[in-house]
């Protein structure tokens, strides 16, 4: 796989964190390739989320579900690292 026209910043910012972590660049993106192929994508989960309300009636408020939806964000950018998949 080749990716072009990556900006400099982005490249750098990667290896940095790929440094921080002991890795080389090439594995850390595998990785975050690796997890990212693994999440449902956005129609997917929204199809779970109509499936899930239609088997259950239920929804919650529009309120809780953003602060669902927050919380899990901050929670996965304190995470410290990506694992290596092997």
């Amino acid at each position: 796989m080749t990716i072009r026209e990556v900006p400099n910043e982005t490249r750098d910012e990667l290896a940095a964190r790929a440094a921080r972590v002991g890795q080389s660049l090439e594995q850390y993106v595998r990785a975050l390739l690796i997890e990212l192929a693994r999440r449902p994508s956005l129609v997917e989960l929204w199809d779970r989320v109509d499936q899930r309300v239609r088997a259950t009636g239920s929804r919650l408020a529009a309120e809780k579900t953003l602060e669902l939806h927050d919380h899990d964000r901050q929670w996965r950018s304190s995470s410290p690292s990506v694992p290596v998949a092997g």
